[in-house]
């Protein structure tokens, strides 16, 4: 499900980021995202220089394209969509 505040859509999108101030430099944490706010979600991220990578979820669940790697989701109170 999107990570997005209210969001219920199915998630397509994987946003792997960390904050550079609490998180080592390899950790990953993840938001999910759906069609319509990857790109709000990437940029809420990318401007607080957090946002690491952007992978379809199909890709980052697939053992053959990435190592075993878990999707976290936000708590509830994520971004608003504004």
């Amino acid at each position: 499900m999107c990570s997005a505040k209210g969001c219920r859509a199915d998630a397509e999108w994987v946003l792997a980021w960390n904050n550079p101030k609490l998180h080592t430099p390899d950790r990953r944490k993840t938001w999910l995202a759906c069609e319509e706010h990857r790109e709000y979600l990437s940029k809420f991220l990318s401007v607080r220089g957090f946002l690491k990578d952007v992978v379809r979820l199909e890709d980052w669940e697939s053992p053959e394209k990435s190592p075993e790697r878990p999707a976290e989701k936000s708590p509830e109170s994520g971004p608003s969509t504004g």
